[in-house]
């Protein structure tokens, strides 16, 4: 094998085992904290702890004692504290017994918490995420323990790796050694310290056990021995307890996933393969260019984690937003900061990628060079994401009195304006300028339109109740105005009629086919008839970015790109256009919606295009999206959610549209912190940010 190609083996090898890694790491925390509360729930029913002696003993069954051996497994499955919890537990199986176990399962536990033990509770994990915060808290020895526990896991990391190999090694070695003795517990001696052996696996041939077991010893092609071995587990399912058969299955998954270890024959492989790997010019490498930090953007980004080349992504704004829920910012349900994401904080780990934060003014195709207010940033390959704005068809002057919603800005000027509206009411005293302020129009029966119209009705009739003493909230007017004759044209009919069914029963007043003639900062006219109202948002359009201008190309109704079957842009080489930038058929022939999922698709397949042209591979088939269904919420526990042939209305479409908002969203922390923010506001029926925060 070719050494490049050797080493092309080895990276991806070491990629997966690190995306499999935490995982791992998880299950055995979890499957052990299971373990020993069961027993210990077992042994609280039998007595008094039987096996255990002397002061051991006494000190097991004191309430300290008790108290301890009840906290570590929560301890283990939340991973707090994971190190200290998994040795009390390696003396609770070694020395105590555990209690209500026989057999050899403490033996298997013992092996699994020792590797804890050392390694810690892994990424997914309290530890690791107070880790940085514990460093500098006021307790005194918090820094000195983390700094040893960080020396254990890289000084003895290696011993515990080659000790793992050559425990489970002697084991396959006496099957090996002792060919007319084969059983399924094969041990060396009467100390009983070898783990016991499936079935299936003592039923190899001495040749091919003792084969396996050199390769686990010395640590040559580590994960495959591991693998062949992991294979044969299931196939003695029906001779094996099933905790022992899943506790070694677990065994051999440390080797299959983290390797051999430093002390071992594959390590000493890579090295050499890596020795005469030249350093490459990171100057030298292809620089692609994304122009937008969105869905989109960000996909591209990530899909060239592993490619040769140098990423430089530009934004106008520090954070990526969740557009989804933005109009929760708006009807002060939701912080801005539970659903923006700081952009840098993506890419921490990602050493090729660059964030910029800046504007893009244009594109220099000559030059091959994005133009910004502040300079110019060249390219080899150019990623346009850069969203779409408002379109208020040619009435520009609307903006001013119909703000629409796109960034965390807008949420929050939203926000002002319905909070200011009750309060003006509240002061207002003369009863026309009062109706004037509580009325709200929405312009726009899409699922912004919807979701936004539902959420005002579910603020004025429960989230400010009883707050205001001159006005009754509940008896604000929300018009919600659709050009067209039904709401959510892209959904099913029937799915319309629910939607419009729910929100007529929160009380907004829904008017299909009207069209909004004027707005001014008194009210709006529809159709001919003029609507008083101090408030009125727009949802009824957007517009690309002016993507097409900057390359010179002609755009299409909505002012996208137009592009090709893998989303580059003819006539400008190496330039490509994704999401709300681009105008795609990629949808059965149809054209690609405006949706999240939509951008991340095309972010990701422009990322693979762009790793083939750099490799000089074939490129991929051509783009297609994979529409997985769309979902509209209205009010409390409503929604429509439409899959194809599977469709959804009421409560059941409210409860999973609510999981697949909390999936979607990036990072542990806004996750919590909006399930957080629902379960209050669901059980309260209070918002939580009703801030009026100053305009700019």
């Amino acid at each position: 094998m070719p050494r490049r190609t050797a080493l092309s083996v080895l990276s991806l090898v070491g990629f997966a085992g690190g995306v499999a890694a935490p995982w791992l790491a998880l299950l055995v925390r979890l499957w052990l904290a299971q373990a020993f509360a069961i027993a210990g729930i077992a042994a609280r029913m039998r007595g008094p702890l039987p096996g255990g002696s002397g002061l051991l003993a006494a000190v097991a069954g004191s309430g300290v004692g008790l108290a301890v051996q009840a906290a570590c497994p929560i301890l283990l499955a939340v991973g707090l504290l994971a190190r200290p919890a998994a040795l009390a537990l390696i003396v609770q199986a070694l020395l105590l017994r555990v209690p209500g176990v026989a057999g050899d399962a403490p033996l298997y536990w013992t092996a699994l918490l020792g590797w804890l033990a050392v390694f810690g509770a892994g990424p997914v994990s309290l530890d690791r995420l107070l880790a940085r915060g514990a460093e500098s808290v006021a307790v005194p020895g918090a820094a000195v323990l983390l700094h040893a526990a960080d020396r254990i896991t890289r000084h003895v990391g290696p011993l515990a790796q080659l000790a793992l190999r050559i425990w489970l090694a002697s084991a396959l070695a006496g099957l090996g050694l002792a060919a007319l003795h084969v059983t399924t517990s094969m041990r060396l001696g009467s100390a009983a310290l070898l783990p016991p052996v499936p079935p299936m696996v003592a039923a190899l041939a001495p040749p091919a056990a003792l084969v396996l077991a050199a390769l686990l010893a010395a640590g040559l092609a580590t994960r495959l021995a591991a693998l062949l071995l992991l294979l044969l587990v299931p196939l003695g399912a029906a001779a094996m307890a099933g905790e022992a058969r899943l506790s070694w299955a677990l065994l051999l998954s440390l080797p299959l996933v983290h390797g051999a270890g430093p002390l071992s024959l594959d390590a000493l492989l890579g090295r050499f393969l890596r020795r005469y790997e030249a350093e490459p010019d990171r100057t030298a490498l292809p620089h692609v260019v994304i122009v937008g930090g969105g869905f989109g953007g960000v996909a591209a980004a990530r899909g060239l984690r592993k490619c040769a080349c140098r990423v430089t992504l530009i934004d106008r704004r520090n954070h990526q937003v969740f557009q989804p829920l933005l109009y929760q910012v708006a009807t002060a349900s939701l912080a801005p900061g539970g659903i923006a994401t700081p952009i840098r904080s993506l890419f921490r780990d990602q050493p090729n990628a660059r964030v910029l934060l800046g504007d893009v003014t244009g594109v220099d195709l000559t030059g091959r060079a994005v133009v910004l207010d502040r300079g110019r940033i060249p390219f080899d390959y150019l990623v346009l994401a850069s969203g779409a704005r408002h379109s208020y068809f040619g009435r520009e002057d609307w903006a001013a009195f119909a703000p629409g919603l796109k960034s965390i800005e807008d949420g929050t000027a939203i926000r002002r304006c319905l909070l200011l509206a009750f309060e003006e009411a509240e002061n207002a005293t003369d009863p026309e300028a009062q109706r004037a302020w509580l009325t709200f129009v929405v312009v726009g029966g899409g699922p912004t339109g919807v979701e936004l119209a539902g959420a005002i009705a579910e603020l004025a009739r429960h989230g400010l109740a009883q707050e205001f003493r001159a006005i009754d909230p509940a008896m604000a007017r929300i018009v919600l105005v659709q050009s067209g004759p039904r709401l959510l044209p892209t959904f099913p009919e029937a799915l319309s009629r629910e939607a419009e069914q729910a929100l007529r029963h929160l009380g907004v007043d829904v008017q299909t086919d009207r069209r909004v003639e004027m707005v001014t900062p008194d009210g709006v006219t529809v159709s001919g008839c003029v609507v008083p109202a101090r408030t009125v948002l727009w949802a009824a359009g957007v517009m690309a970015s002016p993507a097409a201008s900057w390359l010179g190309v002609e755009p299409d109704r909505a002012g996208r790109v137009p592009v090709g079957p893998d989303l580059s842009v003819p006539g400008c080489g190496g330039v490509f256009a994704i999401g709300d930038t681009a105008a795609s058929v990629a949808w059965r022939g149809a054209p690609v919606p405006g949706l999240a999922p939509a951008a991340r698709q095309g972010g990701a397949y422009a990322a693979r295009v762009i790793r083939a042209l750099v490799a000089g591979r074939p490129a991929p088939p051509p783009f297609r999206y994979r529409h997985f269904g769309s979902l509209a919420t209205i009010g409390r526990q409503s929604a429509v959610a439409d899959f194809g042939v599977v469709r959804l209305r009421g409560a059941i479409a409210w409860w999973l549209w609510g999981a697949a908002h909390i999936a979607f969203l990036v990072g542990g922390r806004n996750r919590a912190v909006v399930m957080v923010e629902w379960l209050w506001a669901y059980l309260t029926f209070r918002r939580g940010t009703r801030l009026i925060t100053e305009a700019r």
